[in-house]
């Protein structure tokens, strides 16, 4: 065998060699893509967001002091009820109770207070006042107990302005049909109000309908950043706020059926006028 042939011979082990390891490095890459293909979009939106019952109460340290009004033992008297505690999120701004006002200092990324007495999981109206102290984003996260989920409602976020309803069928507050945008003065208390029946999740921003939204047949879940705020919490993200006037009521029994019968005429009309529309 000449130079020639064994240069040939040598240069073609040389270029097999090249081949195999390209095509190596082609299958480990390969693997590795599958090993962090992003999940489907319903396994995406079930991470990001938790459904079902929370049995579980949170909230660590002494109980403030910091009245609750409520009404869960019957009648309609409101009796002032101690037990809010800080919720324990990591990273919490200075939680302090100061003239009946509870104020959640910015933290990273969460601020909050957990409610650890009596509670009512559906038929009830929550009601507070709440301020943007600083910040630029929820300044109230009310995560509350509907039936056996959790929900919140989410007041001033996504840089300030949404108001919604987290979660429904795994679409948090900005990207669900409850979503609605307005601004929010620093310092100034808004009043916020919410009532929960069966089938229905109504909210008010100073007596102003932010949400009314049916929950027939929909997934009720949470973002699962604010697991700690369950199964009666408020906080907020990145954001000071300031809390008063925390009422709970249950509703009567008028008050419900008054609830029940206005969804159904809404849905009756909006059905009519949606068969008007195909004529």
């Amino acid at each position: 065998m000449n130079r020639s042939t064994r240069a040939l011979g040598a240069g073609s082990k040389f270029r097999c060699a090249v081949a195999m390891c390209f095509a190596l490095a082609l299958a480990l890459n390969g693997a590795g893509a599958d090993s962090t293909k992003p999940a489907p979009p319903d396994e995406k939106k079930a991470a990001k967001h938790k459904s079902g019952k929370s049995d579980e109460v949170h909230g660590v340290g002494p109980v403030l002091d910091f009245p609750l009004k409520q009404n869960l033992a019957g009648g309609t008297e409101l009796k002032d009820e101690k037990g809010w505690k800080d919720s324990g999120f990591v990273g919490t701004g200075k939680i302090r109770v100061q003239d009946g006002t509870v104020f959640l200092d910015e933290g990273n990324d969460i601020t909050g207070i957990t409610w650890t007495g009596p509670l009512v999981r559906m038929n009830y109206e929550i009601s507070l006042e709440a301020k943007r102290v600083a910040g630029e984003d929820f300044f109230c996260g009310l995560t509350f107990p509907y039936g056996k989920d959790p929900c919140s409602l989410i007041v001033g976020g996504w840089g300030g302005t949404c108001v919604g309803i987290s979660s429904l069928d795994y679409e948090d507050a900005y990207n669900n049909d409850t979503a609605r945008f307005m601004s929010f003065e620093k310092d100034r208390w808004y009043k916020i109000r919410l009532c929960a029946t069966e089938k229905r999740i109504q909210a008010w921003i100073d007596d102003k309908d932010i949400v009314d939204v049916s929950t027939d047949g929909r997934t009720i879940g949470i973002r699962w950043e604010v697991d700690k705020s369950t199964p009666l919490g408020i906080a907020t993200w990145r954001t000071g706020g300031a809390i008063r006037n925390i009422q709970l009521r249950t509703l009567t029994e008028v008050e419900i059926q008054s609830a029940a019968k206005a969804k159904k005429d809404a849905a009756a009309a909006k059905s009519s006028s949606e068969q008007k529309e195909t004529k």
